[in-house]
C-alpha cells in the first residue's frame, strides 16, 4: 500500500475493526492522532461520548498543527459518518494535503467478539451493525468526498498482511541538487530558445528533417517554467524540444497558464480561442495527429510546480507562496499557473496581479515568469524570468546555483502585446532598505542546519532596543557569534569545570576527534576585511574598509581607529595569501581582541577593581581586630580562619583580572587572534575542519607577529583524555583562562542533531570573575554545583544555526533583510532568561 510522504491518512472503520492496532504497526506514535485520546484530554475518560465535540476539536487542532509544519498525520476514529469526514478534508484541502482514506472492514462478528474482550466496550453488537451500516453506505462515494486515494481491507487477513510504503510527491525532487538552467517564458520563440541553450553549453541533437528534438549537457539541466506555446512562430518546435529534453531526463517542465488552456481546447473543452492560443492551433493543425496526441500526455503529465535541491530552489510557472512549497491541491495549482489577483484590471484591461514577492520571506528560492518583465529583478528571494521575447524583448534563463543570468535577444516582436512591454512596473522594494515589520512581532526562521527557529515579539523588542542605538551599520553586520555552554558540572573537588566532562558529552554523541583551543583573555571580535579600498561600497553599498564588531554588534573603536587596525589587518591577510586562497575581495574572521581592558575598560574599572579594592581596604582591619579580640581571649576563631579566606580569596580575585588589563595606547598594544574563517565571497567554511582554519590563522601570525596573537591547541582522541586534562592544568594553572573543546571536523551532525560547536572548560580562577571573589567557600561552592545546563545548550545550538544561515545567506549575495533577520535573531535570543554567569 503506497500513501505520500506528507497527507492526511484517515482510518475508516467501525468499533473493533483493528484501526487502533493498524496504526500502531504502520506509524510512527506522534503520526496518530486517536479520538479516544482527546476525549481523555478533555473529559479523563476515553469512552465519555459527552465529550465527543470538544475531543474532535482538539484533534482538528493538532492535525492542523502537524499538517502545517508538513508533517504525515493518521487520524484514528471510526470516521464512518459522512459529516465527520467532510470535515477531514476540508483540513486536508485547508493545509494543501492529499487526504487519503484506509478503510478496515473486517466481518461484522470479528468486531463484535473483539469488543466483548473490552471492558470499556461493552456496548452490545448494535452499535457495530449501525457503524458497518453506515460505512457501508459511504464507501463508495469515498472519492466523491474528495479523497485522493481509497484502500479499502475486507478481511483480518488482507488487514494483517499490509505492509505501507511511503512515497514522494510527485514535486518532490528535493533529491536533485543541479546544477540547473531554469528558463522563462518561451512562448513558441524556437530559435531563440536554440540560440539560450547553445549559449548555456548545450549541444542540440535533431532528427531527420532537422528539427530540434533534444539538447544535452554534460553538467546540467534544464528547468523550464511554462508558457512553452501561444503567440510565437514555432509553438510545435519549442514542444517537440521540450517534450525531447524531458523525455531523455536532460529537462524538467511545469505547466503555464497557456499549456493549460491548450490542454483543454485540444480535448474539445469549450474555451475562449483568443491572446495567442489561435496560432498553437493552427500550427498544430499542420501536425500528425500523433504528436498533437504526445502534446496532449505531456501537458497532462506535468507537474504544478517542483521543489529542488533539499527545499533549496522552488519553480512554478506564476510563482508560489512559502506555506504551499511541496504542497498538493487545486489551490496549490490554480495558484503556480495563474498567481493571485486582486480582482482589479489595470489601464490595459489586464488582471492586476498580488504582489506576493514583496512579503515572501521564504528560504527557497523561487523563480517563475507569467508576468512579462523587461529586466529580471530579484525581489525577497524571487526572481520573474518572463522577459517578453515572444513581444521583442529577451528570453533569460537563470543558472542555479550560481544565480548568474543568460539572455538572448527576441530576433523581432512576434506579438504586440496588450500592455507595452517597457510600461515602468510600481517600485519594488530596495533590496538592501529595512523595514521595521522584518524583525518586530514573532518571527519564524528557516535555517538549513537546524530547521525552524522562533523569536519571540518580546525577545525581538529587547534587541531593537540594542541594535538601533548602538550596533554598526547592518550592510557590514553579517554575523553575530553564538553564545557557548560551558562543560556539565564537574564532581572533581574544588573545581565547577573540568575538561572530563566536555570529552564525555562528545563521546557520548559519537564524536571522538576533538581540538582543545586556548581562550585567549580578550574580547570576542568579528572582523570584516574587504581587500581593496573600493570593495566596501561596491559589495555592500558601504563606504570604508569594512568593521570590527563586539559579539552584540557594536565597534571596538572609533572610525579613524577602526581603518587604521583594518589597514593592517588587510597587509596581514594579504601577506598571508588569505585573499588569493580563497578568491575573494573579502572575509569575515571570528576572532577575539587583546586585551580584555581594550574593550572592557569601565566594567574593569567600576566593577572588578571596585570589588578589589574594597575587600583589599576592609578585610585586613577586620582581620587585624579579630586578631586582636582573639589575644585577648575571646572566642572569635571561626571569624577569624573566614576573614583571613575571604582576604586571600580577594587577593587572588584582583590577580585574576589584572591577568586581562595591559596598557593600550590607540593600537599600541592591541592585538588580534583569529581562530576562525566565517565567510567570503561565495562561500563559507563551516564544514572546513579546525586545523584548516588554525593554519589560516598560523599563516596570519608569521604575516604579522606585531599584531596577530597566536591561538595554541591540541588535538586529542575523546578515548584518550589524559593529555587535554593535562594542558588545561597547564594553562589554567598558569593563569590563562581556560580551553574550548570542539569537535574536530568543525559542523558535526550526530544522531540526535547538531553537535555542540564548542564547550568552554574555565578556570577555578577565571571563574573567580564570574561568581565572586568568595565563590569557592563551601556554603556558595556547594549551591553553584546546582546549575541547568540544559536550556543554556539548546540556545547554544539555536543561535549557532543563524549564525551560520546569515553567512550562507551573506555568501550567497542574498538580500539585506534576509542577512539581518538572522543575525537580528541572534541578538533577540539573548534576551532569553538564562544565568548570564554561564
Amino acid at each position: 500500500m503506497e500513501i505520500p510522504n506528507l497527507c492526511l491518512v484517515v482510518l475508516v472503520g467501525a468499533s473493533g475493526s483493528g484501526k487502533s492496532t493498524f496504526a500502531r504497526r504502520h506509524f510512527r506514535p506522534t503520526e496518530v492522532i486517536s479520538s479516544d485520546f482527546c476525549r481523555g484530554l478533555v473529559s479523563d475518560d476515553e469512552n465519555d461520548q459527552a465529550a465527543t465535540k470538544d475531543a474532535f476539536e482538539v484533534l482538528n487542532f493538532i492535525a492542523g498543527k502537524r499538517l502545517a509544519a508538513g508533517r504525515l498525520t493518521v487520524i484514528d476514529a471510526t470516521n464512518v459518518q459522512p459529516d465527520a469526514r467532510k470535515e477531514l478534508v476540508n483540513l486536508a484541502r485547508e493545509y494543501d494535503v492529499l487526504p487519503v482514506a484506509i478503510v478496515l472492514d473486517p466481518p461484522e462478528r470479528v468486531c463484535v467478539e473483539r469488543n466483548e474482550q473490552r471492558a470499556d466496550r461493552q456496548f452490545g453488537s448494535k452499535v457495530v451493525v449501525r457503524q458497518r451500516s453506515q460505512l457501508k453506505r459511504g464507501l463508495r462515494s469515498l472519492k466523491r468526498e474528495g479523497f485522493r486515494t481509497v484502500h479499502v481491507l475486507n478481511s483480518v487477513e488482507e488487514i494483517d498482511a499490509v505492509s505501507i510504503e511511503r512515497t514522494r510527491l510527485y514535486n518532490d525532487l528535493t533529491d536533485q541538487t543541479g546544477p540547473f538552467d531554469v528558463i522563462g517564458d518561451i512562448h513558441g520563440c524556437r530559435p531563440e530558445l536554440e540560440r539560450l541553450l547553445t549559449d548555456l553549453g548545450y549541444t542540440l541533437t535533431r532528427d531527420e528533417a532537422g528539427r530540434p528534438v533534444d539538447a544535452v549537457h554534460p553538467d546540467r539541466r534544464a528547468v523550464f517554467v511554462g508558457d512553452l506555446v501561444d503567440r510565437g512562430p514555432d509553438s510545435p518546435g519549442v514542444l517537440r524540444l521540450v517534450m525531447g529534453m524531458v523525455a531523455a531526463g536532460n529537462a524538467y517542465c511545469v505547466p503555464g497558464n497557456h499549456e493549460d488552456k491548450l490542454l483543454r481546447a485540444l480535448r474539445g473543452k469549450n474555451v475562449k480561442i483568443s491572446h495567442g492560443l489561435e496560432t498553437t492551433l493552427e500550427q498544430l493543425a499542420l501536425e500528425p495527429d500523433e504528436f498533437r496526441d504526445e502534446v496532449m500526455t505531456f501537458i497532462d503529465g506535468l507537474i504544478s510546480h517542483y521543489v529542488f535541491d533539499g527545499g533549496k530552489l522552488v519553480v512554478s510557472h506564476a510563482g508560489l507562496v512559502e506555506r504551499m512549497h511541496g504542497r498538493t491541491s487545486g489551490r496549490v495549482r490554480s495558484f503556480c499557473l495563474y498567481g493571485e489577483t486582486t480582482g482589479e484590471t489595470d489601464e490595459f484591461g489586464l488582471p492586476v496581479r498580488y504582489p506576493w514577492a514583496n512579503d515572501y520571506r521564504g528560504r527557497a528560492t523561487v523563480v517563475y515568469g507569467h508576468t512579462p518583465t523587461p529586466e529580471p529583478e530579484w525581489i525577497n528571494n524571487t526572481i520573474c524570468l518572463d522577459t517578453g521575447c515572444v513581444f521583442g524583448g529577451a528570453l533569460t534563463a537563470l543558472r542555479y546555483p550560481e544565480r548568474e543570468l543568460v539572455s538572448v535577444q527576441a530576433a523581432e516582436e512576434y506579438y504586440a502585446p496588450a500592455k507595452p512591454l517597457h510600461v515602468p512596473a510600481a517600485p519594488a522594494r530596495e533590496p538592501d532598505v529595512l523595514e521595521l515589520t522584518d524583525v518586530t512581532g514573532r518571527r519564524v526562521i528557516e535555517t538549513e542546519t537546524h530547521g525552524r527557529l522562533s523569536v519571540r515579539a518580546e525577545q525581538a523588542g529587547a534587541a531593537l532596543e540594542v541594535i538601533s542605538r548602538f550596533a554598526i551599520d547592518p550592510r557590514f553586520l553579517l554575523y553575530l557569534p553564538p553564545t557557548m555552554s560551558p562543560v556539565s558540572t564537574s564532581p572533581e573537588p574544588g573545581l565547577l569545570e573540568h575538561p572530563r566532562q566536555a570529552f564525555e558529552t562528545y563521546r557520548g554523541q559519537g564524536v571522538t576527534e576533538l581540538v582543545c583551543e586556548e581562550k585567549h583573555m580578550g574580547s570576542r571580535a568579528v572582523v570584516l576585511l574587504t581587500r581593496d579600498d573600493d570593495v566596501a561600497e561596491k559589495r555592500f553599498g558601504l563606504a570604508g574598509r569594512g568593521a570590527i564588531h563586539t559579539r552584540t554588534g557594536r565597534s571596538f573603536f572609533g572610525a579613524e581607529l577602526t581603518d587604521e587596525l583594518l589597514l593592517r589587518l588587510r597587509d596581514v591577510a594579504s601577506n598571508a595569501g588569505v585573499f588569493d586562497e580563497l578568491g575573494t575581495s573579502w572575509l569575515l574572521l571570528d576572532a577575539e581582541l587583546l586585551p580584555w581592558s581594550a574593550k572592557a575598560e569601565d566594567l574593569l574599572r567600576n566593577q572588578y577593581a571596585a570589588v578589589g579594592a574594597a575587600a583589599r581596604t576592609s578585610l585586613p582591619a577586620a582581620t587585624a581586630a579579630l586578631r586582636t579580640a582573639a589575644a585577648a581571649g575571646l572566642d572569635v576563631a571561626d571569624l577569624l580562619a573566614s576573614a583571613e579566606r575571604r582576604t586571600t580569596n580577594a587577593d587572588r580575585f584582583t590577580a585574576a583580572y589584572r591577568r586581562y588589563c595591559w596598557p593600550t595606547d590607540g593600537l599600541d598594544g592591541v592585538r588580534l587572534a583569529p581562530f576562525q574563517v566565517l565567510a567570503s565571497e561565495g562561500a563559507t567554511y563551516e564544514e572546513r575542519p579546525h586545523v584548516w582554519h588554525l593554519g589560516i590563522a598560523d599563516r596570519m601570525v608569521t604575516a604579522g607577529p606585531d599584531l596577530i596573537t597566536p591561538t595554541r591547541r591540541l588535538f586529542v582522541d575523546a578515548d584518550c583524555w589524559d593529555a587535554g586534562i593535562a594542558w588545561w592544568e597547564e594553562l589554567t594553572g598558569a593563569g590563562g583562562e581556560g580551553m574550548v573543546v570542539k569537535p574536530a571536523a568543525n559542523l558535526t551532525r550526530t544522531a540526535k542533531g547538531l553537535a555542540q560547536p564548542g564547550l568552554k572548560v574555565r578556570g577555578q580562577e577565571y571563574l573567580r570573575l564570574i561568581y565572586g571573589p568568595d565563590y569557592t567557600e563551601p556554603a556558595n561552592f556547594t549551591r553553584l554545583r546546582d546549575r541547568n545546563l540544559g536550556h543554556k545548550r539548546s540556545l547554544a545550538l539555536r543561535e549557532y544555526a543563524l549564525g551560520l544561515e546569515s553567512l550562507q545567506r551573506a555568501a550567497r549575495g542574498e538580500p539585506l533583510w534576509r542577512i539581518h533577520e538572522c543575525v537580528f535573531a541572534v541578538l533577540a535570543l539573548e534576551s532569553e532568561p538564562i544565568d548570564p554567569r554561564l
